[in-house]
């Protein structure tokens, strides 16, 4: 036990729900399989070694209701596995081509293990559902699994409606159950979105704490006398933990965090596009268009457009070298705490899960440093979770967080602004529609109708997902962004319409569950 205090690291898991059984092959589906192959299994491959050398860690990982469904949907394990197999393929492919290039042939030896390795502990360790995985750890003891917005909306401006916001929370404490075996004690409000008489709603479904920017609880009435280093307890009950900003820009920010180090591996340069267009083909869109493969060869080497092999020694030296920065960081910052809080400071230092191996390639190995250095290497902090230091510290004090999100400028501007503010009409009516829907069908409903009634619950909570509005305020994929926004919202009218006069179009009804088949144990229920 840390006598100074402790560190809690927390990854938030997410990803909006993108399937589409229509085609063959959908360019956004991608962004599920580079989070299973670069982030995912990496972190598990992690958790097992740590596990294997009785080294005692410690993680929050929120997995989000529509991430838990999209790893145990058949069609996108298929097409995991489908794409794994291209992958394989190209990185064979590499390693021949490479054969005089002793730089580049290193690389492409390690993609091609890698990759095996992937589809080895996918297809033959878990049976092709990461959920069990994920699970194992849990019940191992070393991972507390929290819940997410059911469809990530952000609550915030959904609080008009608190049974919108309500069916978003019931829907996701259900779903997580289902696959992960118990209730969560906690969640992560989607982009942090809190706003007072929010965690009243998680109270009612035994949510114990919540997690917010630093602003969210340092603005909160009265004043926090611990800052951010306590948690806060709503007058509801519920705690509200903060994040550490100091710990956060070391890992977040790439100039002067962590992962914009010359030795790292480049995200950019990617053999997807520094490749000829003939070689490539069979591995990118069946259209031609380029698109990020995860084979590459460059490190970021400095501000130049001329970049240097990766040398995965060196980056894994650095990665070694930043965890052990880190930990004395957090060692010094703990002891300084201590010394006059007057008990132990818990700092926390939460993340995107993709980070960790997406975007910063070496992040599960600095994670894996990081643990192993602060079981064997020091006792002045020891790993936590939210859960754990609630347990050891029961009195907490009573303050109301402020309105907060950990977005850009820290509110609501990156999901209500000139880009995206036109949704908010159209969902806010939809979702009193819904209310209205489920109080008017409270009673005995059975068949075609239930069916519809459900249905009509998914299509809303799926326009409703925070992704779309941030999409569009980032100018990404703003075209597909605002295409799921109103699909989704026309699906919803159209049903609605449907269910007011009682004639149930089955086949256009089936059509909607093959395709937009998220929380099968939906119950529109849940919004009256």
């Amino acid at each position: 036990m840390g006598r100074h205090g402790y560190l809690s690291i927390v990854l938030h898991a997410h990803l909006p729900y993108v399937r589409h059984p229509e085609h063959d092959e959908f360019l956004e589906e991608d962004w599920f399989f580079e989070a299973v192959i670069e982030t995912y299994v990496p972190l598990l491959e992690m958790f097992e070694r740590l596990t294997n050398d009785g080294v005692d860690f410690r993680l929050t990982m929120s997995l989000s209701p529509t991430l838990l469904a999209m790893l145990v949907d058949p069609l996108l394990q298929y097409r995991l596995l489908r794409h794994l197999n291209r992958l394989i393929e190209l990185a064979g492919r590499e390693v021949d081509r490479t054969r005089w290039q002793p730089a580049f042939h290193e690389l492409a030896l390690m993609y091609h293990y890698k990759l095996t390795r992937v589809r080895q502990i996918f297809v033959e360790q878990y049976h092709h559902n990461l959920t069990e995985a994920f699970r194992r750890f849990q019940d191992l003891g070393h991972l507390e699994l929290i819940t997410c917005g059911a469809t990530h909306g952000y609550l915030p401006l959904m609080a008009v409606n608190t049974n919108a916001v309500r069916a978003q929370i019931a829907t996701a404490v259900h779903h997580h159950e289902r696959y992960l075996g118990r209730r969560p004690n906690g969640i992560w409000l989607p982009e942090c979105g809190y706003e007072a008489g929010i965690d009243e709603v998680l109270k009612e479904f035994d949510l114990r704490f919540f997690f917010t920017d630093a602003h969210g609880v340092l603005h909160a009435s009265p004043r926090p006398k611990y800052g951010v280093f306590a948690p806060i307890f709503c007058p509801s009950g519920v705690a509200a933990f903060a994040r550490d900003l100091e710990s956060s820009k070391q890992v977040w920010s790439a100039r002067e965090g962590y992962p914009g180090d010359y030795d790292y591996r480049d995200f950019y340069r990617d053999v997807g596009f520094d490749l000829e267009l003939d070689y490539v083909r069979p591995y990118i869109h069946h259209l031609g268009i380029r698109k990020m493969t995860g084979i590459k060869y460059y490190r970021i080497t400095g501000k130049t457009d001329h970049k240097e092999p990766y040398v995965p020694a060196a980056a894994r030296e650095k990665a070694a070298s930043h965890a052990g920065n880190f930990m004395f960081n957090r060692e010094k910052q703990a002891e300084y705490l201590h010394g006059f809080m007057g008990r132990k400071p818990i700092i926390v230092a939460p993340y995107d899960a993709e980070l960790f191996g997406h975007w910063w390639y070496e992040g599960p190995e600095w994670l894996e440093f990081l643990f192993r250095k602060v079981h064997f290497d020091q006792d002045n902090i020891s790993l936590i979770t939210p859960t754990e230091y609630l347990k050891r510290y029961r009195r907490n004090q009573v303050s109301t967080p402020s309105m907060s999100s950990w977005g850009y400028k820290g509110y609501n501007e990156v999901w209500l602004e000139g880009s995206n503010d036109w949704i908010y009409r159209h969902l806010h009516r939809a979702g009193i529609r819904m209310v209205e829907l489920a109080r008017e069908n409270n009673g005995p409903v059975n068949g075609l109708r239930k069916r519809a009634l459900n249905q009509a619950a998914r299509e809303l909570m799926l326009a409703q997902s925070s992704d779309w509005a941030f999409i569009m305020k980032g100018g990404t994929v703003v075209e597909y962004a605002v295409k799921r926004t109103k699909t989704h919202l026309l699906r919803f009218l159209k049903l609605y319409r449907q269910l007011k006069c009682n004639r149930i179009d089955e086949s256009f009804l089936a059509d909607l569950e093959g395709k937009d088949n998220v929380f099968p144990d939906m119950d529109y229920r849940s919004y009256t």
